[in-house]
């Protein structure tokens, strides 16, 4: 009895002792919880640094890297649920699981929106190189070559066709900032790598040709008809000299230009005249005297006074034989207008505003201007732009017949017929003639046509 009484109460002592383990165990893990929360290792909830329209879909991406943060912490402090329960643990375990919320883990997710920001910074230099001003790359990689051609700014202003018009000091300056301003050079290298290789071999193919260069090209003789084989064995024998998207076609197009402007060295300019020193334009105006000048101005007064005095009696000539005949007279028409003929009207082209009475045997028609007069004036019918300003002639036979001819670009409709340019057609009684939209009734005066008629009856039998 006494053996068994004593291993029940040395198994009691060890349940309440691992008991009393347990619980000491759980409120470690309480005060680790509490002192994890206190110093903010667990995240607090965010959201994504990136733009998505679903934000539910995002809030649960981004509680799920929490979660799986977390299990990476827990594992990572050394403390295993399964050992805590099961075995008992050592003495150096213990002094870790204390030591355990003294050093705080850092989550796994937090350096991300570092990295966000660093590649964020890394392409802002990309967005500058596309503001550079007026001076795009295509201009910089030409004003690189055209210096390292030339040597001279100035050289470069008058020989280089930039994208725009720039001044000698805008090109000094930009040249300057390229050489020795660190900032726009960098931009300015970043921008001629984007640059495409075709547009740089168009851009190499501008550019100057160097002293050396026109030496060389100077040697080929003006009398001598060089070939393209002949500058690509120029280029084979100096490959130093030139530059390197030199071709034998663009040699040639070259010494074309300096021999006619005698650059060759076996060309030779004309002297100058010796003797009487050659004058330009400003020192030969300065030596005209303005009293000589004064008989010139009445010479030309008085011959624009003369043909002014010639046109306006040929004017009055003009009135003065028109004013006998009274080829046409014009009437408005009104309700109470007088009879269509007397006895001078041989017909009458009447309109819808007026009447042209025909008192001649042949009379124009068409649009009248300044220089220009005729018999009917159609413009005062309606609108007449259309119409030529001589449009058409309508002339009386002997044997008592009408006749339109058209002088004009546009067709005249003797009752919807067409009268083409250069075409007459004969002119009824009653017919219906539209010119250019405007339209008129021909009318004969048939009793003064008959005796017309007849007195033309008696003359041909004699």
């Amino acid at each position: 009895m006494d053996k068994d009484s004593q291993g029940l109460l040395d198994s009691s002592l060890m349940a309440s002792g691992t008991a009393s383990r347990s619980e000491d165990e759980e409120s470690l893990a309480g005060q680790k919880r509490a002192s994890s929360q206190a110093l903010g290792t667990i995240p607090k909830r965010r959201s994504s640094s990136r733009f998505i329209k679903r934000k539910k879909f995002d809030d649960e991406l981004v509680e799920s890297s929490l979660a799986k943060s977390s299990t990476r912490a827990k594992g990572a402090s050394g403390v295993e649920p399964g050992r805590c329960s099961g075995s008992e643990p050592s003495s150096s375990e213990k002094k870790k699981v204390s030591k355990a919320p003294s050093t705080p883990v850092p989550p796994s997710p937090a350096p991300v929106p570092g990295l966000t920001k660093r590649v964020k910074k890394s392409k802002q230099p990309l967005q500058v190189t596309k503001d550079l001003g007026r001076w795009k790359p295509a201009d910089d990689l030409l004003l690189i070559n055209a210096v390292l051609q030339t040597n001279d700014l100035t050289s470069v202003h008058l020989g280089v066709k930039f994208s725009c018009r720039f001044t000698l000091r805008e090109v000094q300056e930009r040249w300057y900032a390229l050489l020795y301003d660190p900032v726009i050079s960098k931009l300015a290298c970043q921008a001629m790598r984007q640059l495409h290789p075709e547009a740089i071999a168009a851009i190499q193919s501008k550019a100057l040709f160097s002293k050396a260069e026109e030496q060389l090209l100077s040697k080929v003789g003006s009398t001598s008809q060089p070939t393209l084989e002949t500058f690509q064995d120029l280029l084979h024998r100096h490959p130093d000299a030139f530059y390197l998207a030199r071709t034998a076609k663009a040699l040639q197009a070259h010494w074309q230009l300096m021999k006619q402007y005698y650059l060759l060295e076996d060309q030779t300019v004309q002297p100058l005249p010796k003797g009487d020193q050659v004058l330009n334009f400003s020192d030969a105006e300065d030596l005209i005297d303005d009293s000589k000048l004064k008989d010139m101005r009445d010479e030309v007064l008085e011959h624009e006074l003369t043909v002014a005095d010639r046109r306006q009696k040929r004017e009055i000539r003009q009135l003065e034989q028109e004013l006998h005949k009274w080829q046409v007279l014009v009437d408005s028409i009104t309700g109470m207008s007088s009879p269509d003929f007397d006895n001078q009207t041989l017909a009458v082209l009447r309109g819808r505003m007026v009447r042209y009475l025909m008192r001649s045997r042949e009379i124009t028609l068409g649009r009248a201007t300044k220089d220009n007069h005729i018999d009917v004036d159609l413009s005062l019918e309606g609108p007449a732009w259309k119409i030529s300003r001589k449009q058409g002639v309508i002339k009386l036979k002997n044997n008592g017949d009408f006749f339109i001819a058209n002088e004009g670009r546009r067709p005249i409709y003797i009752d919807g017929r067409p009268v083409l340019c250069g075409s007459k057609w004969r002119l009824s009684n009653n017919s219906v003639v539209e010119i250019a939209s405007l339209r008129f009734v021909f009318l004969i005066n048939q009793d003064l046509i008959a005796l017309i008629r007849a007195e033309a009856a008696k003359i041909t039998p004699q």
